[in-house]
Formats: structure tokens, C-alpha cells, sequence
């Protein structure tokens, strides 16, 4: 199951379609080269980046995933995490990306 952060990351290119790219993942249609951001699975991480396809597989189906932000390319979505870290650090002088957005973030 899916959640969306409220106060979407985006880059500049997902944010012209933001309608269109989002209700293609809810609606679980292939999107070419869309990276979703997303609290890590693992505890120990911040962030996963995940092409958007991937969550066709009943593996991300099953779990729970919050999407923090959406980026065109694996390259932006990198650039995107970069500035999620920063705005988290910023805010709460830690790193604690979880927590940060467990309580709502920006």
C-alpha cells in the first residue's frame, strides 16, 4: 500500500505532471524512467530509490511504502534525496529522516 507524503518532493520535471504521474502509480501503469523516493525499508537507511515499475511486483503490493518524493531519472532522484537530507538536517540538526516525517515534516 502506497502513502503519500502531503508536501510532495519533486523535481522540476515530475512537478509539470504531477497529476498525471501520480495517478499512474496509484493506478499501477508503467511510467518510463520516474523514480519514486521512499522511507527505506530497512531501518537502518534513510531513503530508498525505487523505479516507479518496480512497484508492480506483489513484493510492494504487500508492504507498506512512504513516497517522500518523485524525480525524472535516477540522477535527479539522487539530487532529490541530497535536498530532502539538507531540508531534515536543517530543521531538526539530525539526521533522523523517519521521525522527521512520522511527525509531518516541513
Amino acid at each position: 500500500m502506497i502513502t503519500w507524503y502531503d508536501s510532495l518532493y519533486m523535481d522540476d520535471h515530475i512537478r509539470q505532471r504531477a497529476t498525471h504521474v501520480t495517478q499512474a502509480i496509484e493506478d499501477h501503469k508503467r511510467l518510463l524512467g520516474v523514480y519514486c523516493i521512499a522511507l527505506a525499508s530497512n531501518e537502518k537507511n534513510l531513503f530508498d530509490i525505487i523505479n516507479v515499475n518496480e512497484l508492480l511486483f506483489q513484493h510492494y503490493r504487500r508492504n507498506q511504502i512512504y513516497i517522500i518524493g518523485l524525480a525524472q531519472g535516477k540522477e535527479s532522484a539522487k539530487k532529490l534525496v541530497a535536498r530532502i537530507i539538507e531540508d531534515v538536517y536543517r530543521e531538526t540538526k539530525d539526521f533522523k529522516a523517519r521521525e522527521y516525517f512520522a511527525e509531518g515534516g516541513r
